[in-house]
């Protein structure tokens, strides 16, 4: 029984547990707290990096130049985030085209959120630039020695931004709620290529490598990679970077990545963001991807040579849509990013693949959610909207976020029909495209534009029961795959001794019958 459903012996009702549990909306629904900016009184517009990369000392060192503009009259300090860097000045640009010094502080040292840079600044100052290097031991950047890489003879920097990381990278307002443009110089060793979450504008005659993003992105989203790296287009805006051991065969392995991006356009709208490539990374990269806007990072271990691991690529390029395009607010609000992501994923993978391969997914995503929510340490932890206590924002990152996101959205299909429900999300993209938002900007958007449109589909009542209650709500989909139903009826006969081990029939298993199998070995 999920823990969101009453026993018999629970004498409050799901309408009174859910209007208990879901909050008025506030400013501090709204608010990031796990930023020093001051974002809603001074908001930064464009960020501008030009910076060394130095593999001996593991140090990025440079400049940042900052424009911002107030919101408020009276507004006179820009606060911005960092992390372990090392500041030597700050400037500002006067009305008459110079830089000039001005005063800082850097102050409310935090083992989570940095510390605090704050400058005062005068009316008609709009830029200031910042002079500062990174640390070895910055929590963003990793680096790497020529043994860590494949090949062995050159060394390897990635970043990983997400979620608080940016401010270990450069001095900027380090929350989702904040869009910035960005554009970037990078300074390399000879013979190796630089690579960021941009427009590749390529090298200039001193062989500094050149960036540009146009479009407004939170600052997580941030990238960079150096090393040794090759490229292989898949198609005129579709390509892979890697090392050039495994290049071939991640392009291989990724191929059909433009008919993937085709069938989102098909249901959600443009893809918006020009290029799309794919950038393996070392084996030490952390993650199965990361959805860096025009430059997705993966793993290696995706590429096993017969694309049963491709769906991380799904999941990456769907958040071309969700979470690059509209953005979570703050990080309570992760569920805006990866539940959206992971359905639209599993709508995409049914369109490609089949409703099998489809059925499957939703199976073993409803096996990791249990599991996630038995093991939560608090109630409060499986809601979608996170709780503001969280010690750090990385916590908001389980299955909860993805898989109980995911199914939420499937309720709303499921109620008001899927035909209705897509071109809801396709609105809902186009209206708030570069926009970030909070967990009650979509309830708003979505009562206006869904539940007053169509009365009857859906009470407010189980809406909040997904939004700001515990564990699985009674009106989830109930998951069912034809094929994981043959698998366990194997299993059984097998654990009941009806068969041996050799006698299963494993010879045509995917990897998604064997994920079902292994997790139910007794």
């Amino acid at each position: 029984m999920s823990p969101a459903t009453p026993t018999p012996t629970d004498k409050t009702s799901l309408k009174d547990k859910t209007m208990a549990a879901a909050p008025k909306t506030s400013q501090t629904d709204r608010m990031d707290h796990y930023t020093y900016s001051n974002y809603n009184d001074v908001r930064m517009t464009h960020l501008s990096l030009d910076l060394d990369v130095d593999f001996d000392k593991k140090i990025l060192s440079g400049s940042a130049i900052i424009d911002f503009k107030p919101l408020k009259a009276n507004a006179h300090i820009l606060k911005l985030d960092t992390h372990d860097l090392e500041i030597s000045s700050v400037q500002g640009y006067t009305r008459d085209g110079a830089w000039v010094a001005m005063d800082y502080a850097l102050r409310d040292k935090d083992p989570v959120k940095g510390t605090m840079l704050s400058i005062p600044f005068s009316k008609g100052t709009h830029k200031v630039r910042i002079h500062y290097k990174t640390s070895p031991k910055a929590g963003g950047l990793q680096w790497l020695e020529p043994s860590q890489t494949k090949d062995g003879k050159f060394p390897y920097l990635f970043s990983q931004n997400q979620t608080i990381f940016a401010r270990s990278m450069a001095p900027l307002q380090d929350t989702p709620a904040v869009r910035i443009t960005y554009d970037a110089t990078l300074r390399v060793p000879k013979g190796l290529r630089a690579l960021m979450s941009a427009k590749q504008l390529g090298q200039d005659e001193t062989g500094a490598w050149h960036f540009e993003m146009p479009q407004p992105i939170p600052s997580y989203l941030i990238a960079i990679a150096v090393g040794e790296i090759d490229y292989k287009p898949i198609d005129e805006h579709t390509g892979v970077y890697a090392e050039p051991y495994i290049l071939e065969k991640a392009a291989y392995e990724f191929e059909d990545t433009p008919e993937t991006e085709k069938a989102m356009s098909a249901l959600y709208g443009p893809y918006r963001w020009g290029q799309y490539d794919m950038l393996i990374l070392p084996p030490s990269f952390p993650f199965g991807g990361m959805e860096n806007p025009r430059l997705t990072f993966l793993t290696p271990t995706l590429i096993v040579g017969d694309k049963s691991l491709v769906d991380v690529v799904t999941h990456e390029l769907a958040h071309s849509w969700s979470g690059n395009l509209v953005t979570n607010a703050t990080w309570r609000d992760s569920w805006l990013n990866e539940g959206f992501t992971t359905y639209v994923e599993n709508r995409v993978t049914e369109a490609t693949e089949g409703k099998r391969r489809a059925d499957m997914e939703q199976v073993l995503a409803m096996d990791g959610l249990k599991r996630d929510i038995r093991e939560a340490k608090k109630p409060e932890m499986t809601w979608l909207k996170m709780p503001a206590d969280m010690h750090h924002p990385d916590e908001a990152f389980s299955l909860v976020a993805y898989n109980k996101g995911m199914f939420f959205l499937m309720f709303l299909e499921d109620r008001f029909g899927r035909d209705t429900f897509d071109a809801f999300l396709k609105s809902y993209f186009d209206h708030f495209a570069f926009k970030s938002i909070t967990t009650e900007d979509f309830l708003d958007y979505f009562k206006a534009n869904l539940m007053e449109k169509y009365p009857g589909k859906v009470t407010m009542e189980e809406v909040n029961a997904w939004i700001y209650g515990p564990g699985l709500p009674p009106t989830v989909r109930k998951v069912h795959s034809d094929a994981f139903a043959a698998v366990q009826a194997q299993l059984d006969k097998w654990t009941s001794g009806k068969i041996s081990v050799a006698q299963l029939d494993t010879a045509k298993w995917t990897t998604q019958e064997w994920l079902y199998f292994l997790n139910r070995l007794p």
